[in-house]
């Protein structure tokens, strides 16, 4: 069985948090769980034990997907140095970048 992805567990975190507030008795929260999003009880267990610690609901992300790029053998060790000074991913670093860019061409051309 695959990992649920980042997304996934975001929906999921959000629907244990409204059953939380709907549900004054765990069991009953736990069993909508169930046959609401097809998990296990553990797992409706883990989610609604997560959620109670949510002050508000967690924001649901992009789908991330590969996108492959050619880039100059100095630019990736640059990339890669700086991922391993900073801590962040290489698609991280990447999606800052690229964001940046695409908002200072905002509303031009």
């Amino acid at each position: 069985m695959d990992r649920a992805s980042a997304a996934v567990k975001a929906e999921r975190l959000n629907h244990a948090r409204e059953l939380l507030q709907r549900f004054d008795h765990l069991p009953d929260a736990v069993a909508q769980m169930v046959r609401d999003r097809s998990v296990s009880p553990r797992q409706a267990y883990r989610y609604l034990q997560q959620a109670r610690h949510l002050k508000q609901p967690v924001p649901i992300g992009d789908t991330k997907v590969a996108f492959t790029v050619k880039l100059s053998q100095e630019l990736v060790r640059r990339v890669r140095s700086f991922a391993n000074t900073t801590g962040l991913s290489l698609s991280e670093i990447v999606s800052r970048a690229l964001l940046a860019v695409l908002k200072q061409r905002k509303g031009r051309g």
